[in-house]
């Protein structure tokens, strides 16, 4: 079985110019649960100021379905946010950072060396109330500022968030420039350090090639994938970053190798329906393209 991890409320909706009410927000997880997604990252604790889409985190957090089988994150950027998300019932936290130091700064204002003291601090505390941790390492696969990355700079980083507590690291292409040769490439290097169940993968579909990089992924041994209904996303702080790769697409592609997400495809399509219909406009997934109903 793959895990699909479902980022399109907070890494999609993030880089929409149009804001979703609390209340859109509450159907779509109604629709994506009903819909068989049982890992949903709502949103994010960042300040308003910095992503206006994301202003109500703690609204949508006090309103979320109570449902067992389904595991909310949300994203957790510092002390500050930290206070913010201890008072909902969100099951588990993430950080964040990037493995170029140029993103890092555009997107947290930090060197990579001043951002860890300040995540240690955020999973330390969350931990001693329960709460797991997930990591982000962005620009993995290559910076908009830089260009290529050192892969033993993204070992170096991972490793150390696994010893300050994060449980597991999702390795983003944040401007979708990985190849599946360069995925296998730097997963194999990865895999030296770390057990493939403490890898995730987070592909972005700029140039095409998300889905398969998923699959390059897959082959490695990684059965963790993040994904966004529609392919809504982006990055904010990464220009020329386009959408996610795609729930739709995945969910697609993964069935017909025979894996099994516990994804209803049909109403996973219906849900990024009704959402094109919110937003004024089609989305990107080619899955949800071909989809007639």
């Amino acid at each position: 079985m793959v895990k699909v991890v479902e980022v399109g409320l907070r890494d999609g909706l993030q880089n929409e110019k149009s804001v979703l009410s609390t209340h859109q927000k509450l159907t779509l997880i109604h629709k994506l649960i009903a819909a068989g997604i049982k890992e949903i990252e709502v949103t994010s604790f960042v300040h308003p100021t910095w992503v206006p889409q994301l202003a109500d985190a703690d609204q949508l957090a006090s309103q979320l379905p109570k449902n067992r089988d389904v595991n909310y994150r949300a994203l957790v950027p510092n002390q500050r946010g930290l206070e913010r998300a201890l008072q909902t019932s969100i099951h588990e936290y993430a950080v964040f950072m990037s493995a170029s130091e140029s993103h890092n700064q555009k997107n947290i204002n930090k060197s990579i060396a001043e951002t860890f003291p300040v995540l240690q601090e955020v999973i330390e505390k969350a931990q001693m109330h329960g709460k797991k941790v997930r990591g982000y390492v962005s620009t993995v696969f290559g910076c908009p500022y830089e260009g290529e990355v050192s892969i033993k700079q993204v070992i170096t980083i991972c490793e150390r968030l696994i010893e300050m507590g994060v449980y597991e690291i999702s390795l983003g292409d944040t401007i979708g420039v990985a190849t599946p040769n360069q995925v296998k490439q730097v997963l194999k290097e990865c895999l030296r350090a770390l057990p493939s169940d403490q890898l995730a993968v987070h592909f972005h579909d700029t140039r095409g090639t998300g889905l398969v990089n998923a699959y390059v992924a897959l082959e490695c041994g990684i059965t963790t994938v993040d994904s966004s209904f529609g392919g809504l996303g982006g990055c904010p702080y990464a220009p020329g970053a386009s959408g996610n790769l795609a729930t739709e697409d995945l969910v697609y592609m993964l069935h017909g190798m025979g894996i099994d997400t516990g994804v209803d495809l049909e109403a996973l399509c219906q849900t990024s329906r009704w959402l094109e219909e919110q937003l004024g406009k089609k989305l990107p997934s080619k899955v949800l393209q071909s989809y007639s109903k």
